[in-house]
């Protein structure tokens, strides 16, 4: 069994100060938020192995931010920047999916980036599973959205589409409403 943790980065401001979007910065709510879902990743094992996270500015931040919620109560995984992450498509992401075997070929995987790709990966890993949060998640993967799947599969390379089962969705929002 694997499971696959994807959260998009947290929300961010408009524009960064150097005009490039990879530096764009988490905004207020968007570090509340981050700490947020990794205090609830803390309350809700299992834990991630291994974190595979964008180069992106956000997309660190918000590991930073959430890391620094959960790391007294959780295993310090193993982190790896991947700069392939920063606007990839569902086939890119699947491919990190699927090569995260290295070093030590974890069980357990978060991965940290951006929609559109998150988003699309996401839905197109669903097999089974939470019915209500496949259907919250079929609008958006909103910032800081977590979606959590579990495939019975003994290799990351075996991951496929409609071979997950999504175990959960749950955002901010859906916290804070709930």
């Amino acid at each position: 069994m694997r499971r696959l943790m994807l959260l998009r980065h947290a929300k961010t401001e408009t524009d960064a100060p150097s005009g490039r979007d990879r530096d764009r910065r988490l905004d207020d709510r968007g570090h509340g938020d981050a700490a947020q879902m990794g205090d609830w990743i803390a309350s809700h094992p299992p834990f991630p192995d291994t974190v595979l996270v964008s180069h992106a500015v956000r997309a660190r931040q918000t590991w930073d931010i959430a890391w620094k919620a959960m790391k007294e109560r959780v295993p310090a995984p193993q982190v790896e920047v991947l700069p392939e992450l920063y606007g990839a498509d569902p086939a890119q992401i699947l491919d990190s999916i699927r090569t995260a075997t290295a070093p030590a070929n974890p069980k357990r995987l978060l991965l940290i980036g951006h929609n559109p790709g998150m988003h699309e990966v996401a839905l197109m890993l669903i097999g089974s599973g939470d019915p209500d949060g496949a259907k919250a998640l079929a609008h958006n993967l909103p910032t800081a959205g977590l979606a959590i799947f579990d495939f019975d599969v003994k290799d990351w390379g075996d991951v496929a589409y409609r071979r997950g089962k999504l175990v959960l969705f749950v955002s901010p929002k859906l916290l804070r409403s709930g």
